[in-house]
């Protein structure tokens, strides 16, 4: 009972930090549509996405670190220390790549400023770094420090991001408050890097594949849930793009409100090869994401309200099938995360293959908003399935272990 407890305060506080990082996520975007010409926040919109796909390798560093604490939670401390020295290194790579693509970005992009995307790159360093600081934490079991961590990366963002539109109201001005903002949260978590371990650091090889492996399998991911809005973009007239683009606001909120389910289960999926854990974890997905379509079924006209109101009147009989989309999508989402947990390879193909399918599907048929969301709602539930099943088919022993005994020659 007392085990139920405590994990049901767990994800009562990583659920309500998460919800607030988003609300303070949506309040900068909000500002910023206010305050930027529709050039500028387009501009500023495009930034943000490459912020999001360069992101990956944070979630990426936080799983693999999470896992191998949760699986050798005896050595936490060495492992801690070759992060730190990992964490370092591929934040300052990765956020140097991307400052570097600003020689093609801004002329294809037509951003005003070649420095946009170097102030890209600058964020990407503190919020990878965030990322390792979240996997130790996640790790550790430390939920509230988890929770600060949530919380200071949204108002990093909002107060950070908010400052720099009110220095100059641009796309560039506003990137660089969010850079700035970003260390928020590094401060935050100050002394979860820090370690004083007797014994010798591990190998830092085995955590840099970990996380180079995870952030390709999260590419595959980000890839598959965001493809219908790139079909809807580019196949669509605009009017019905931006009706397919307000009901992916329900997709959205419906595949974020559950998230904070694979934070808390991750490292008991890590630890638990009788797949118990996660099937636990795929029907509370599975339930929340349910009250989520029923409420809109119940509810349409609230819910019109949520993606946009009157405008998008023609999209209200439709909306609960962009709920059934990211029902399925967060499903995925946590079973993604389960196969990190559990290093359970060709898990990125399936998901590839699965964004091909729709690709395909939209390509070669004539297919509206009803048909595109349709045809994601389906995949994904196809998919959500294949991964349900993957490990049985493999016919997969327990978590594989790591030689964490091994020091780094």
């Amino acid at each position: 009972m007392r085990t139920q407890q405590k994990a049901m305060t767990s994800m009562s506080v990583v659920a309500v930090a998460m919800m607030v990082m988003n609300v303070a996520t949506y309040g900068f975007n909000l500002v910023a549509a206010r305050l930027l010409v529709p050039a500028e926040f387009g501009a500023l919109t495009a930034l943000l996405s490459l912020i999001l796909m360069a992101n990956v390798v944070a979630l990426a560093l936080q799983a693999a670190i999470a896992r191998r604490i949760s699986v050798a939670p005896q050595h936490t401390l060495s492992i801690v220390h070759t992060a730190s020295r990992v964490s370092l290194a591929v934040s300052l790579a990765v956020g140097a790549a991307a400052a570097a693509t600003t020689v093609v970005l801004t002329p294809a992009f037509n951003f005003s400023s070649m420095w946009a995307v170097v102030l890209c790159g600058a964020m990407i360093v503190p919020l990878t770094l965030t990322g390792a600081l979240m996997g130790v934490a996640q790790g550790t079991a430390r939920w509230q420090r988890l929770a600060v961590l949530f919380v200071g990366n949204g108002f990093g963002r909002l107060i950070g991001g908010v400052a720099g539109l009110l220095v100059d109201a641009s796309a560039t001005s506003a990137m660089a408050g969010l850079a700035i903002g970003a260390w928020l949260p590094v401060l935050l978590g100050a002394g979860l890097l820090t370690s004083n371990a007797e014994e010798e650091p591990h190998s830092r090889r085995p955590l840099v594949f970990e996380t180079v492996t995870s952030a390709a399998t999260l590419l595959a991911y980000f890839a598959f849930s965001n493809v219908d809005a790139l079909i809807a973009r580019g196949g669509f007239e605009a009017h019905d793009s931006g009706l397919y683009a307000s009901g992916l606001i329900l997709t959205k909120s419906t595949l974020f409100l559950p998230q904070f389910v694979s934070v808390v289960f991750f490292p008991s999926l890590a630890r638990d090869s009788s797949h118990r854990t996660r099937l636990r974890a795929a029907g509370l997905v599975a339930l929340l994401g349910l009250a989520v379509v029923a409420g809109t079924a119940v509810l349409p006209d609230l819910a019109l309200i949520l993606v946009g109101g009157e405008q998008y009147e023609e999209i209200k009989g439709d909306l609960w099938l962009f709920a059934v989309s990211g029902t399925f999508l967060a499903i995925v989402y946590l079973l993604v995360f389960d196969a990190l947990a559990r290093r359970e390879g060709g898990v990125a193909i399936l998901v590839w293959l699965a964004a091909a399918v729709v690709f395909g599907v939209a390509y070669t048929n004539s297919i509206g908003i009803v048909g595109l969301v349709t045809t994601m709602a389906i995949t994904a539930a196809v998919l959500s399935a294949l991964l349900l099943a993957w490990p049985l088919l493999r016919r997969s022993p327990a978590p594989k272990s790591d030689k964490v005994t091994e020091p780094e020659s």
